[in-house]
């Protein structure tokens, strides 16, 4: 039964990377989250940190929307489950306004996300070395596509009154409303490292106080009430609202999907080690699943937790950085991405976590781990030993590795079943020696075709960042695991 749901929206986009996006977005959700509303904060695409500091300016999870990924029919019920019961969302674009996937068209561009949304779109533009072409360049943007509804810009990076005047003087012959002018200040830039933006988990202070400044900066340069007004012109979403427990319902039961041929056109057979262990049922205790946090391990999608909440475990965070033995009573564990080269040798120094975790692996014991938690449970890392699960070592390189990946698993593991299909996400600029183990733990079918990654007894480790949600019946079968744990 298809429901509507209603709620005002705006997508913030620019022209390209670098125009200012996060500063507006982030500005605008803290401005209207201290008039006291409750704004839904999202990110199109991948990207795990600019939603850490959408969370500090609104007191509400940042979630991803991400059309490869997830697919896009679960984009706005994603949306839909976010922004339940609040006044306003506001989604952050990625990269330029029609930029998606690689030779996709445009398959998880900022521009089908904002269709799927039927939500109006504020063309965030960088003014800095411009007068009167602004028009030009804001007429195409608002042509290209005349499913995208544009329904204004706001300039940043404008240089002095006079300036302000010819780039209002050229967007009002364009007939573009401008709905906000934002001048240089470098004060509230947020640091930048090798992946981007730091994380707001690893300058919590300074974080609090870069986004108090960039609401300031907005709610002095912007037209709150105008934005808003636009906002309340998204029509309703002809949808249902994501819910974890419903999404896990369809997967219950379910046998996992047959062998696949890998990418070498090599036969990986299938086991039922893990039908064997009642998937689909529900446990009769509810397993402890930790999941890595703290300022190490910083990316993760909200609704991992959620879909594994719902499975019937007891999600439980600690910080590899600070404590030195896993939860209490853990049967599963789970390592997201991070920043591990930046703290390698605090997290070597943690020994007795570090003996902890491989204990709990050598046992058997169920381990998910994407990219950061690759590397932690590496042999070492930048030359300092990590947990040593791993017959592997991990450095930093001067190569970036970006971009999606169309995945199948070709191992069974405690994550998936052999044959299980996944789109996700590379993104980090270390290597690790050997890139894949006797089983390894996906094989890429595009762009590339390669296998990478480890599995062995319970873990499944990897460079590949994945959506959940896409495919619940991988939280499912990871709380099967922990639950069949002696």
């Amino acid at each position: 039964m298809v429901t509507s749901f209603h709620v005002p929206r705006l997508v913030i986009a620019a022209p390209s990377s670098g125009s200012g996006k996060t500063t507006v977005a982030t500005g605008l959700m803290a401005a209207f989250s201290e008039r006291g509303l409750a704004v839904s904060p999202h990110k199109a695409g991948p990207d795990y940190i600019d939603p850490g500091y959408h969370a500090l300016a609104t007191g509400r999870p940042g979630r991803n929307l991400d059309a490869f990924m997830c697919g896009p029919e679960l984009v706005a019920p994603l949306f839909a489950h976010a922004a339940a019961g609040c006044d306003l969302a506001v989604v952050e674009g990625v990269m330029g306004l029609y930029d998606g996937a690689a030779g996709r068209g445009e398959l998880a561009s900022t521009a089908q996300v904002a269709k799927l949304l039927r939500a109006p779109v504020v063309l965030v533009v960088d003014a800095s070395s411009q007068s009167r072409s602004v028009a030009a360049l804001v007429h195409g943007f608002a042509s290209f596509d005349p499913q995208v509804r544009l329904g204004g810009v706001i300039l940043n990076k404008v240089g002095s009154d006079r300036h302000e005047v010819m780039l209002r003087e050229a967007l009002e012959e364009a007939g573009m409303p401008v709905l906000g002018v934002l001048r240089r200040a470098p004060q509230v830039a947020t640091p930048s490292r090798h992946l981007g933006l730091v994380p707001v988990a690893e300058r919590r202070a300074d974080a609090v106080a870069a986004v108090a400044a960039l609401a300031e900066q907005v709610r002095q340069g912007c037209d709150l009430d105008a934005l808003m007004a636009l906002a309340r012109t998204a029509p309703p979403l002809p949808c249902e609202a994501w819910d974890a427990e419903r999404a896990l319902a369809g997967t219950r039961g379910s046998a996992p999907n047959p062998g696949p041929q890998t990418p070498d056109g090599l036969e990986e057979p299938a086991s039922p080690a893990f039908e064997a262990r009642g998937l689909g049922r529900s446990p009769s205790r509810r397993p402890v699943v930790a999941v890595a946090g703290g300022p190490a391990f910083t990316f993760s999608y909200a609704e991992h937790a959620e879909l594994l909440t719902a499975a019937g475990a007891d999600v439980v965070t600690f910080d590899p950085l600070r404590d030195e033995a896993l939860p209490a009573g853990t049967a599963g564990l789970v390592i997201g991405g991070g920043f591990p080269e930046v703290y390698a040798p605090e997290l070597s120094a943690n020994e007795p976590l570090r003996a902890a975790v491989a204990r709990f692996a050598e046992a058997g014991g169920p381990v998910a781990a994407e990219c950061a938690g690759l590397l932690y449970l590496a042999r070492s890392l930048d030359g300092k030993p990590m947990c040593g699960v791993l017959d592997a070592d991990a450095r930093m390189s001067e190569r970036l590795t970006l971009g999606y990946r169309e995945a199948v698993a070709v191992s069974d593991s405690a994550l998936a079943a052999n044959g299980t299909r996944l789109r996700g996400h590379e993104f980090h600029r270390t290597v690790i020696e050997p890139g894949a183990g006797a089983s390894p733990a996906w094989g890429f079918t595009h762009p590339e075709r390669r296998v990478e990654g480890f599995v062995q007894q319970g873990v499944h480790a990897s460079y590949l960042h994945t959506h959940w949600a896409a495919e619940p019946s991988v939280a499912l079968r990871f709380v099967a695991a922990a639950a069949a744990r002696p």
